[in-house]
């Protein structure tokens, strides 16, 4: 397993590891059809391209050379702050260290930053549980996590960089 910059022939592979990450982790908070929304409107493979041209960001996957098992997107807020926004990865590879190799790239790849945040549904007991283990505190919470009027609470996690 690798991890690279993410390309176009990425995307539609990125699209549907989202949406099976997504129905796996929030179906049981958010509701099946709650979830099939979110990951259609955030998911999708114009909302994807347009990461890929973001300026000062990083998109990255983690490839075995068959399967894209995971994937992360983080980037420059300001001159002090970075952000990640997406990092996942599919249940059949979580625990074997790719979620790690995606972080550590992120954090490579924003090493002026002096801090790293993100947001985290608190009901996501094994995101929350590794971002703690990868040095990230509780720094606040949100209601709108993702977008402007999501009304998607999360936590607020940061790490000095």
């Amino acid at each position: 397993m690798w991890v690279r910059t993410a390309s176009r022939r990425d995307i539609a592979a990125i699209s549907k590891l989202l949406g099976e990450v997504w129905h796996s982790t929030y179906d049981g908070i958010y509701g099946p059809e709650r979830v099939t929304e979110i990951t259609s409107k955030w998911h999708n493979v114009n909302a994807l391209e347009k990461q890929l041209t973001r300026p000062a960001s990083e998109f990255l996957v983690a490839d075995d050379g068959e399967v894209i098992a995971g994937m992360a997107f983080g980037s420059q807020i300001d001159d002090k702050h970075a952000k990640l926004h997406q990092l996942y990865v599919l249940g059949q590879y979580q625990g074997r260290g790719v979620g790690k190799m995606l972080l550590d790239e992120i954090e490579e790849s924003f090493f002026e930053a002096k801090e790293i945040v993100l947001e985290v549904e608190e009901q996501n007991v094994g995101a929350v549980s590794f971002y703690k283990k990868n040095g990230f505190k509780q720094t606040g919470k949100t209601s709108n996590c993702g977008e402007k009027d999501s009304g998607i609470a999360a936590l607020v996690f940061s790490k000095n960089h």
